[in-house]
């Protein structure tokens, strides 16, 4: 059966971007006949704040949503993630990383702002190592892609692939080659955190059953190595849609770090969400 899920981050109100994708996945799912699931992805302690996530329930809500119950919060199942994580590491295809992101940036020479997660620092040496752990440093897991391409071996590396339904940034369609190594050795696992993102999205999407992946253009490169984690798991790839951004008057993408009008903010100004659907498409 079509399943489909909208999955928000509760660090911030919901905006017009969010009402946008969270209407795209609900009309497919009504229209599919599915399932269309809520996820509360908040597994990141620094960033997600009490309270929000009742906030995206009422917004969702006001929008005339329906999702199936109970609503999933990944910061509720931690273990599950953790078993991932061991699987993983038994198989040895995670290494511990000690270093900082300011000294891969600086190892690989890259700029401030430049993209760290597609490093590849590699495994400390055995006896550093050893060190560190004995000195209680903190660390994060991080996926080798060569002990993962190793595993996989070369034919299947090379075939891993995903359908795309919708449009990539490029205008990418169809069935997309899958290129991990865009990625680097990805961080799976943080002290703080016991996960993060690509292991725990990859993990709920096949718990779930979610069969069609829905969600917006700026997680179009996330793809890749959330299905090469399907692959290393033996999870299904579900097929993906990725939307068009909305933007502002600016020219400049819905945004919570940019304090864009929240939902909340609309409906405190009189907006009627029929409005607010019709001037998004719907």
């Amino acid at each position: 059966m079509f399943a489909t899920r909208f999955a928000p981050s509760p660090t911030g109100r919901l905006h017009r971007g969010h009402a946008f994708s969270a209407l795209t996945a609900w009309h497919a799912a009504k229209a599919a006949g599915g399932r269309f699931i809520l996820r509360i992805e908040d597994i990141d302690p620094t960033r997600c704040r009490p309270g929000f996530d009742a906030r995206i329930l009422e917004d969702l809500g006001w929008l005339g949503l329906d999702w199936e119950t109970p609503v999933r919060r990944q910061s509720e199942h931690l273990p599950d993630y953790a078993t991932v994580v061991d699987t993983l590491e038994r198989r040895g295809l995670m290494y511990r990383c000690f270093r900082t992101r300011k000294e891969i940036m600086d190892a690989i020479g890259d700029a401030p702002h430049g993209p760290v997660e597609a490093a590849r620092p590699g495994p400390h040496p055995a006896d550093e190592e050893a060190q560190l752990l004995a000195e209680g440093r903190p660390f994060a897991w991080r996926l080798s892609l060569d002990r993962a391409r190793d595993l996989l071996g070369e034919r299947a590396w090379n075939a891993l692939a995903f359908v795309e339904e919708g449009e990539g940034p490029d205008g990418e369609r169809g069935l997309i080659p899958a290129r991990p190594e865009t990625a680097g050795d990805v961080v799976l696992a943080r002290k703080d955190a016991g996960t993060a993102y690509h292991l725990a999205v990859a993990h709920d999407d096949a718990l779930q059953r979610i069969t069609h992946v829905i969600r917006g253009q700026d997680l179009f490169e996330a793809t890749h190595i959330q299905v090469l984690l399907q692959a290393l798991m033996g999870w299904q790839t579900p097929v993906y849609r990725h939307h068009r951004l909305l933007t502002g008057e600016d020219g400049r993408r819905y945004a919570k770090r940019d304090r864009s009008v929240t939902l909340a903010e609309l409906r405190q100004g009189g907006l009627d969400p029929r409005t607010l659907r019709a001037e998004l498409g719907f």
